[in-house]
């Protein structure tokens, strides 16, 4: 697939010397019939020498991590990973590069779809809550890797995972099998007991959401070709019919970041994980729910805060070092992903 002038500007936040080390990345268009337009997804791979240079995810809060464009393929076959992202300052694909390309080079090919209005300049509280929507931006990302020249020779048949997180772990959920329920997802900002941040955006941006069409939020969304799920704080679990849990069958690892008193309680994740049949849950007690975005760059947080951001985009529990939080994510979810797509039939 050839990439506009504008996608490599887009892409390209600083040039770096060439290494052969670097994930490859592409980007490819996945037809959504319920989006009613194409959907963007980027794409990290185990590369051969060449591409061009590129940083993703760099903004003037966090460090971006290096790839490059449109590099050769490494020959061989290569379980896929489906990768969905949140919403706001982490709202992107390419705010997720520092555990997607690290999954490449771990012989995995990630596919991200851009969730239409969760974040950057398009954002929308209206979109942002279409949470029903997220599940099948997943699963036309899935189908159009299927289905593309250049990707379908280097897929393992059969072996996909997902990996979801924060409102991305939502969908995770969603995908494997749970429902949402349309009631409590119009209650959700009733009031601030659950998210004051997005809840104060959304009444900002003037969204209601009793007002929102739900008739299709509740319906079923499992797509069974994906073996296996991984969520780290997944949220937000409160909108889900509880007894929906106890239907999924998907292998399913649930993660929640942070000491449980200070774990969001939209994200607390222990009683879904035990309402699971197949679920594993565990906790990085050094971490917060900001250690899911990049590493901050030095002045972050006090630019965060001189900006009213609102969250502490920097700040991870006492002691956590952001570095090593993310470090030990990334082998965990590797750990997980080899176990169950990269061994047995």
């Amino acid at each position: 697939m050839k990439v506009s002038t504008g996608i490599i500007a887009a892409l390209i936040a600083l040039a770096l010397p060439q290494t052969v080390e670097a994930a490859g990345v592409r980007r490819i268009a996945a037809p959504s019939q319920a989006r009613g337009s194409n959907i963007d997804v980027t794409i990290w791979y185990p590369a051969s020498a060449g591409g061009t240079p590129v940083v993703l995810g760099e903004t003037k809060f966090f460090i971006g991590t290096a790839a490059r464009l449109d590099a050769p393929i490494t020959e061989g076959q290569f379980p896929l990973i489906l990768l969905s992202h949140g919403a706001g300052l982490a709202g992107t694909p390419q705010a997720l590069s520092w555990i997607a390309a690290p999954l490449a080079d771990q012989g995995f090919i990630v596919a991200a779809p851009t969730h239409p209005g969760n974040g950057g300049a398009d954002r929308s509280a209206a979109e942002t809550m279409r949470l029903w929507l997220r599940p099948g931006d997943i699963s036309a990302t899935l189908t159009a890797m299927e289905r593309d020249a250049f990707f379908k020779p280097h897929l393992v048949p059969g072996k996909t995972g997902l990996l979801g997180l924060s409102m991305g772990g939502g969908t995770a959920l969603a995908i494997a099998g749970g429902r949402i329920d349309p009631k409590r997802l119009a209650g959700y900002c009733d009031t601030d007991a659950r998210n004051p941040s997005l809840c104060g955006w959304i009444r900002q941006s003037g969204v209601d959401l009793h007002a929102l069409d739900m008739r299709l939020a509740g319906r079923d969304y499992t797509d069974k070709r994906i073996r296996v799920a991984i969520a780290i704080d997944p949220a937000p679990v409160d909108v889900f019919a509880p007894e929906s849990f106890s239907e999924i069958t998907t292998p399913m690892a649930l993660v929640n970041l942070g000491r449980t008193e200070d774990i969001p309680v939209t994200a607390r994740a222990a009683d879904v994980a035990r309402a699971i049949a197949a679920a594993r849950y565990s906790t990085i007690t050094a971490a917060s729910h900001f250690s899911m975005f990049a590493e901050c760059k030095p002045g972050a947080a006090e630019s965060a805060e001189a900006e009213d951001i609102g969250d502490l985009i920097c700040a991870d529990s006492p002691g956590g070092f952001r570095p090593d939080i993310h470090t030990q994510l990334t082998a965990m979810v590797v750990a997980a992903f080899t176990r169950e797509l990269k061994t047995g039939p």
